[in-house]
C-alpha cells in the first residue's frame, strides 16, 4: 500500500504501458486517474480497478494531442479527488516504419505534438497541483531515444526531447522538492506489438525475435513497468531526480 490514498494521472491508461500503471498503482491503494481517447476500453479497465480495489480509479476522456483537453482533465481530477501526487506522461503512438524522406513535415509536427508536447503540457497543467503535495512526474519515453531505430527518426527524437526535458525539468524543479524522471522501455508484451506482428507473414516468429533482443529471452511486461513507475513516485526513490531509466532487460548489452 504504498500508494494509499495518493492520486495518480495516468495518460494513455487504459492499455499497454499505461493500463500496467494503472493496475499497480491501483494495487497500491492509490487513486487512479485512467486519461485516454477510447471510452469503453478506458470505463471497462475503471469499472474492474474499482471492484478490485483497494484503490480506486476514475476515466477521463481525452486526447493528450489537444491540450486544452489535458489541462482540462487534469482539473477535473483534482476536483474530484482534491489533490495530484503523480502524473504519468505515458500516452504516445508509434508511426510506421518510414524514411526521413518519406516523412512530410506535417507528420512530424503531429507526432511531436502527440509524443512530445503532451509531456510538456501535462507537466506544465499538473505543476500547480504537484507543488502542493511535492509529487513526482514520469515520462514514459523508450530506449530508442538513447539507441535509435531504423526507419523512426521522427518517433526517435520525439522519445530524445521527453529525456532532455526530464532532466531538465527536474533542475527546475529541485528545489521545490518535486523529481522528475524518465522511463525508457524497450521491447514490452502490449497488444500494440502483437498488432503490429500481426501485420507480418509470420506473426509468432516476429514476436520470438524481439523477445530474443532481451537477454531474458522475454519482452517486459506492463506490470514491471508500472513497478518501475511506482518505485519512482513514492519514497522509496527520493533521492533519484532526471534520470532517464532503461527499463530494457539487457537489449542494448554486448553488441
Amino acid at each position: 500500500m504504498r500508494f494509499r490514498d495518493r492520486v495518480v494521472i495516468v495518460t494513455g491508461g487504459s492499455k499497454g504501458i499505461g493500463e500496467g500503471c494503472s493496475r499497480v498503482f491501483c494495487a497500491e491503494g492509490g487513486h487512479v486517474a485512467i486519461l485516454a481517447r477510447g471510452i469503453q476500453a478506458g470505463q471497462a479497465l475503471a469499472r474492474e480497478l474499482n471492484e478490485a480495489g483497494p484503490g480506486k480509479a476514475m476515466f477521463v476522456q481525452c486526447d493528450v494531442g489537444e491540450h486544452e483537453q489535458l489541462r482540462s482533465a487534469i482539473e477535473v481530477v483534482v476536483e474530484q479527488y482534491g489533490r495530484l501526487d503523480c502524473i504519468i506522461n505515458n500516452a504516445g503512438v508509434h508511426p510506421p516504419a518510414m524514411s526521413l524522406e518519406e516523412t512530410s513535415i506535417e507528420e512530424m509536427e503531429q507526432l511531436m505534438r502527440v509524443n512530445f508536447l503532451s509531456t510538456f503540457a501535462g507537466a506544465k497543467y499538473a505543476l500547480p497541483h504537484l507543488r502542493k503535495t511535492k509529487g513526482t512526474i514520469v515520462n514514459m519515453s523508450s530506449i530508442t531515444a538513447v539507441l535509435g531505430q531504423h526507419h523512426s527518426t521522427a518517433y526517435c527524437s520525439t522519445k530524445g526531447a521527453q529525456v532532455s526535458f526530464t532532466k531538465s525539468l527536474a533542475i527546475e524543479l529541485g528545489e521545490a522538492g518535486i523529481r522528475v524522471n524518465a522511463i525508457l522501455p524497450s521491447n514490452i508484451d502490449t497488444p500494440l506489438m502483437h498488432d503490429w506482428a500481426a501485420t507480418l507473414p509470420d506473426p509468432q516468429t516476429a514476436l520470438k525475435r524481439v523477445a530474443d533482443l532481451q537477454v531474458f529471452k522475454r519482452m517486459g511486461t506492463i506490470e514491471e513497468m508500472g513497478k518501475l513507475a511506482l518505485f519512482l513516485a513514492t519514497e522509496d526513490s527520493s533521492f533519484i531526480t532526471g534520470q532517464a531509466i532503461e527499463a530494457e532487460g539487457g537489449a542494448s548489452l554486448d553488441y
